[in-house]
């Protein structure tokens, strides 16, 4: 088996808008779009959307959010309901060469047929009956009002290719159903759509889920009968929950929505979401390059990976703790907080959230209600606070005078300090919040006024 090569590859993520996106679709996008971050490729964003019925364009949208969140951006965008000639053209070569055959079983009689061959020891595929109907057979059924479905006549021969993730892989074909193509009403199920979409898009590589692979044996056959060459296939294993359960869209608190308001970092859930289940440590990355960097396909265990939600806390915390200012400037300003970059380098090891910054803001900017024990104590670190502008060593040389004037040390010096400055007992350093608050609110709140 021949398989197309590129220089620059092109890959895509075929999501149904049929609901929304969970952890388990965003393994297969961020798997692609870091591929081809990384050879420097393009990501196609290919909406399947032939069953009219049950596509909406509310979840389109919600999935080009969801993309969009997690930093995919797609380099083109295409719809299958809007190319259904081109699969016409193509059902019709097929059926010219004679891959495309008409069946008029209903599917109550293909149970019945499969229940027989499983009582005689048979494997339940399908038998071809339909190769051996008359015009005259025919005739009748359409007489009765049956209209065809239509399957695709494999060859009974091994398929095989080399996986980049499986290393060498195989299927027989002799041992599947002929799979069918397009329905009673002309309607396309999935498999003949997407060969026609990555020929027709010269997709280079498909990269997909380990449940795809019989259907890769089905689908190298019809880009055989196309007269196509074959992508690089890559098949990847699955997401479950902690527990091993499998991901469905039902599971909205794990849908990527659902993260996105529960305020986890999406760095952080692309992260877990491409690392875990691989030989490479789950760990927090600066951006997308960076993960990128770290990905390799082959590293892919063959396991299932578990996805975590505590683990996805922890590691959207320290993803936080590291995030450089020019990340977060355009966010920290649009949640009104100022400080700049002192006060997201003060406060960033203390987020379990990005969203707890604005308490932090609030401390910083006032007014605090303090909280006052010991009067007397407040008094001289009042008194010893040191006149502006503050530094880094500013917060050191004023505990010192404090701890000589008051013999306070250790817990009995800072808490007092951190209580009347913040109003609470916990929190970050005060070294660099003191030139936050400044001077003005510092003495007040060390006189118990709120400032």
């Amino acid at each position: 088996m021949t398989s197309s090569t590129s220089h620059s590859p092109l890959v895509r993520f075929a999501p149904s808008p049929t609901g929304y996106l969970h952890i388990g679709n965003a393994r297969p996008a961020l798997f692609n779009w870091l591929f081809a971050r990384r050879h420097h490729g393009r990501f196609l964003l290919r909406y399947d959307d032939t069953d009219i019925a049950r596509s909406k364009a509310e979840y389109a949208d919600a999935i080009a959010e969801d993309l969009g969140w997690l930093g995919i951006r797609p380099d083109a965008v295409i719809r299958q309901s809007e190319r259904l000639a081109i699969y016409d053209a193509a059902a019709g070569r097929l059926r010219a060469a004679g891959r495309l055959y008409a069946c008029y079983e209903t599917p109550d009689e293909l149970d019945r047929r499969r229940k027989r061959q499983l009582a005689r020891g048979l494997p339940p595929i399908y038998d071809r009956a339909a190769l051996k109907l008359t015009a005259e057979q025919k005739a009748a059924f359409a007489a009765e009002g049956r209209k065809p479905h239509w399957r695709f006549l494999l060859e009974a021969r091994d398929v095989a290719w080399d996986d980049l993730v499986r290393g060498p892989s195989h299927v027989d074909c002799a041992s599947l159903s002929d799979p069918v193509l397009v329905r009673e009403d002309g309607s396309y199920l999935y498999t003949l759509p997407s060969v026609v979409d990555d020929v027709e898009t010269g997709v280079s590589h498909v990269i997909r889920g380990e449940d795809h692979v019989t259907n890769t044996a089905v689908q190298a056959q019809i880009f055989e009968a196309l007269g196509a060459a074959l992508p690089v296939f890559g098949h990847h294993n699955l997401l479950t929950t902690a527990s091993g359960e499998g991901l469905s869209k039902r599971l909205g608190h794990l849908s990527l929505r659902g993260l996105r308001e529960s305020g986890v970092e999406p760095l952080a859930v692309a992260a877990l979401a491409v690392l875990v289940g691989t030989s490479d440590a789950v760990r927090p990355v600066a951006s997308l390059d960076e993960l990128a960097s770290l990905v390799e396909l082959a590293h892919v265990s063959r396991a299932p990976a578990k996805f975590d939600e505590h683990e996805l806390e922890t590691l959207s915390a320290r993803t936080l703790h590291q995030m450089p200012f020019m990340a977060v400037a355009d966010r920290l300003a649009a949640a009104g907080i100022g400080g700049g970059e002192a006060f997201w380098l003060a406060v960033r090891g203390n987020l379990g959230k990005f969203e707890e910054a604005k308490l932090w803001w609030r401390v910083v900017e006032g007014p605090v209600v303090p909280v006052i024990t010991e009067p007397d104590f407040a008094a001289k670190a009042a008194a010893a606070l040191p006149p502006e502008p503050y530094d880094a060593a500013s917060w050191k040389n004023w505990t010192q005078a404090v701890s000589a004037a008051t013999g306070a040390r250790g817990k009995a010096l800072f808490m007092p300090l951190r209580q009347a400055l913040t109003g609470l007992d916990h929190g970050p350093e005060l070294a660099a919040l003191l030139p936050l608050i400044g001077r003005e609110k510092a003495l007040k709140r060390l006189a118990g006024e709120s400032a």
